[in-house]
């Protein structure tokens, strides 16, 4: 699926696009059997029930005798208690079914997305996403689950309807057909319209959803501009247009509907009337009357439904539409089929060749060009320069959430295309400028880096990230739930747990982007401890945004504009590197921090 696919969607969703639910029905076949033999059951007794009322008229009421009254009110009876039955079978399994068919539509499509390429989400809405997995399934759900069924029952009754219209009396049968095409018009004509409107009012709705979640995800921003009105206006237009489109297809169908009720209903009229003539005449007995009545009103009713059914059936193939483009999305990150052998060890090399980068949605410019690193084991590098110079960008392609164009990444000489994504990813440790907590508490966080470890290891952890003491004193300590995002916690509480969990993951390899960043002096001096111990004998790379926390680094390799301008120690590259003498002279401005005596070079560069 592509980000034009999601912006402009065909209109003209089909029936047919509903096809492959089929295949999520598979698991279920002796439901799908039990529920369908109900429903053939049940709508042939509602057949049956006009012959019924045929039976009770002419040999109950018109004999004037007790005992066949009593007969014909017992068979009737008896075909109501059937009936009931059946349509408690029916309803149950035939509900059962939707839910758990939109359940498993959910989780695959959940699932699906958990494996795609973290590109596919830089072109496509995350919340337009959700839209789709909550509103369109739940749309299923009622279709398979209801509209589905009452399409196939009714559509038996209807035509099981017509066939006993014409045994009980052709002549009327022939002025109910008359009036076919006169229904048939407006279905086509308005259900058409219906149609081409179902896809786009899913859309409004799935803006609305969208407006919501990106506004409350950042009502801090909201509060600190004033800018509450302005979303409230903007939030009343995004929703005035969903109502919009909604009261355009809601007035087609009302048509729709209108015009069917008034046609069938003056056909019934009508009916009566070369009925009641019949009846006078001697022609036909009250009770084929009676019958006839009752199917042509069966009949009546079914087209209703049926029209009604299919505005339904359109929603549905629009939602199926939409559902069926993510489950199509194919990941662009290749998978081997066996993972290569790699040494495990406490540390692991990383050697990258010549890699060149640029994003999907950035195709033309270049992210990582040409770029060739070796971090020995154990080795720990820095990474700094301006912002754009490539370094998240050389984390995230170390990870694997994209592939490069060209050259490759090594870890222990094995090429990291060649390993399972798990087998890579287990391997590193990720503690990122920005934490990412999840609305749990801190057990759940803390342990997201290894969902075995016990209590022990955990609190072992939080210690080690100076994360214990804080824990322990909120309101349920480990289990106090952290809201949103970790909401409750402050910047640098989060960034602790952050730590806690790559701590407890206990990696080969560690990448930090500016770890310390959101701490307090003596936050950021505990933690730095906590890092030099992990650091031991492990491979590290760390982004770097302040160079003091990296001035006594191992070696700093400078990037700019996604290529390697030096790499050696902090001295060396006041020496020979404008770029970080530079950024050097821009963070050591106070005449005792300038940079360990170099205050000439500094002087030198700032006058440049």
């Amino acid at each position: 699926m592509t980000e034009q696919q999601t912006q402009n969607p065909d209109p003209k969703p089909r029936i047919k696009t509903l096809k492959p639910l089929l295949g999520f029905l598979k698991p279920y076949k002796g439901k799908v059997v039990i529920a369908t033999v109900a429903l053939l059951i049940t709508a042939g007794l509602m057949l049956s029930l006009g012959q019924g009322m045929r039976l009770l008229v002419d040999q109950g009421f018109s004999t004037g005798s007790p005992e066949m009254l009593d007969r014909s009110i017992f068979i009737f009876l008896g075909i109501v208690v059937c009936l009931s039955i059946g349509t408690f079978i029916r309803f149950f399994y035939v509900s059962w079914i939707g839910e758990r068919i939109s359940n498993d539509i959910r989780i695959s499509v959940f699932n699906h997305l958990l494996q795609l390429h973290p590109s596919f989400f830089e072109t496509n809405d995350g919340a337009e996403i959700q839209s789709r997995i909550t509103s369109d399934t739940t749309l299923l759900q009622t279709v398979i689950g209801s509209s589905f069924s009452i399409a196939i029952r009714n559509i038996i009754m209807f035509f099981g309807g017509i066939t006993l219209l014409l045994i009980t009396n052709p002549k009327l049968t022939g002025i109910v057909l008359a009036t076919m095409p006169l229904i048939l018009v407006p279905v086509l004509f308005f259900g058409r319209r219906v149609r081409k409107l179902a896809r786009s009012s899913q859309d409004k709705i799935a803006d609305i959803g969208v407006y919501v979640a990106e506004t409350l995800t950042n009502i801090k921003t909201v509060h600190a501009f004033n800018h509450q009105s302005i979303d409230e206006d903007n939030f009343l237009q995004v929703t005035q247009n969903a109502f919009r489109v909604a009261v355009y297809r809601i007035r087609q169908r009302a048509w729709l509907m209108a015009l069917v009720m008034m046609l069938i209903f003056g056909a019934i009229g009508f009916m009566f009337w070369v009925g009641g003539h019949d009846v006078l005449a001697g022609r036909i007995t009250g009770g084929q009357l009676v019958a006839f009545v009752f199917y042509a009103m069966m009949v009546a009713a079914s087209l209703g439904a049926i029209s009604e059914v299919y505005g339904d059936l359109q929603r549905a193939a629009g939602a199926t539409e939409r559902l069926l483009e993510l489950l199509a999305t194919e990941s662009l990150l290749i998978e081997p089929d066996e993972s290569a052998p790699i040494l495990d060890e406490k540390a692991s090399s990383i050697h990258i060749e010549q890699l060149s980068f640029n994003y999907p949605s950035r195709p033309n410019t270049k992210a990582i060009e040409k770029l060739e690193l070796k971090i020995e084991k154990g080795a720990q590098l820095a990474i700094v320069g301006p912002s754009g110079a490539g370094k998240s960008t050389l984390f995230d392609l170390i990870l694997r959430f994209y592939d490069p164009q060209k050259g490759a990444i090594r870890i222990n000489g094995v090429d990291i295309k060649e390993m399972k994504l798990q087998q890579l990813r287990e391997r590193i440790a990720v503690v990122p400028q920005q934490p990412s907590l999840f609305s749990t508490n801190a057990w759940d966080n803390i342990r997201y880096g290894k969902p075995d470890a016990t209590d022990e290891e955990v609190i072992a952890a939080a210690k080690a990230a100076y994360a214990h003491d804080f824990l322990k004193a909120l309101p349920n300590g480990y289990n106090s739930f952290l809201g949103q995002g970790g909401i409750r916690l402050s910047g640098g509480q989060r960034q602790r747990l952050a730590i806690a969990r790559a701590i407890l993951k206990d990696p080969q390899i560690l990448l930090l982007d500016e770890a310390t960043s959101a701490l307090d002096a003596e936050s950021e001096h505990m933690v730095q401890k906590a890092l030099e111990h992990l650091m031991e004998n492990r491979t590290t790379l760390i982004i770097a945004h302040r160079l003091a926390t990296v001035v006594h680094a191992e070696s700093i390799a400078v990037l700019d504009e996604g290529k390697l301008i030096e790499i050696g120690q902090h001295q060396e590259l006041l020496q020979t590197c404008p770029l970080y003498a530079r950024l050097a002279a821009l963070q050591f401005r106070e005449p005792d921090a300038i940079v360990e005596g170099r205050e000439d070079r500094v002087e030198q560069v700032e006058a440049s």
